[in-house]
């Protein structure tokens, strides 16, 4: 089903995204200042990644910071990833996820976004694509990591996350508003490509945000 990008709020929304100056993450900010939404950009750094939008430092995996700069908002979105040092990046991963759970229930917000990945999609019902031959070595720590943090979602049950798996390409791109949204199977054009623009990918995020469609659940989204 095709879904357009941009659809108007019925409410503006106070939003803390972590994660908010990498290549998504960046691009979530820059659509929610778009739409009017107060936007808070949390980063290591503190810069924020858009002009207007205010930036805040924190590090995601402290419960406390968290908890500090949530209170109040009406959401919680992350657009935070595994390490990529080349360390072992699943239990990391899973801390800070466990951090943003925790520090989200303690600001008393319920409203949980995040950013997935695409290796857990299934190919086929019970195959997942980080299994399937061909699927990049290079990628399978941060695949694997990811598949952890969605099993990990699944079991809260107290708060109303969503669990956001791009297609298997994501890139920056142009922002078209035309896009499908799916669940656990990998959505693949017609020659069964699976892509989707970091840009169209963020207005999807922002759908989500504002509609709260899919509560304790995982979508995707591709062209």
């Amino acid at each position: 089903m095709h879904r357009p990008g941009g659809r108007v709020s019925l409410g503006l929304m106070r939003i803390v995204l972590f994660g908010a100056t990498g290549m998504v993450g960046s691009r979530i900010a820059a659509e929610a200042a778009r739409r009017g939404h107060q936007v808070t950009a949390v980063s290591r750094s503190g810069r924020s990644p858009v002009p207007g939008v205010t930036g805040a430092a924190a590090d995601a995996s402290d419960p406390a910071r968290v908890a500090a700069l949530a209170a109040g908002a009406d959401a919680v979105a992350s657009a935070c990833g595994p390490p990529r040092d080349g360390s072992e990046p699943t239990e990391p991963f899973l801390a800070l996820n466990r951090a943003l759970v925790r520090g989200t229930r303690d600001a008393g917000v319920r409203r949980l976004v995040v950013v997935g990945g695409a290796g857990s999609l299934e190919v086929a019902p019970g195959r997942e694509l980080v299994d399937q031959p061909g699927f990049p070595e290079s990628l399978v720590p941060e695949a694997l990591a990811h598949r952890a943090a969605l099993e990990y979602y699944r079991t809260v049950d107290d708060l109303d996350w969503t669990y956001i798996s791009p297609a298997a390409e994501i890139g920056p791109g142009e922002r078209t508003g035309r896009f499908r949204v799916g669940d656990d199977l990998l959505l693949t054009d017609a020659d069964g490509t699976s892509r989707i623009s970091a840009e169209d990918y963020a207005a999807a995020f922002l759908d989500e945000l504002e509609e709260g469609a899919h509560p304790r659940a995982r979508t995707s989204v591709a062209y």
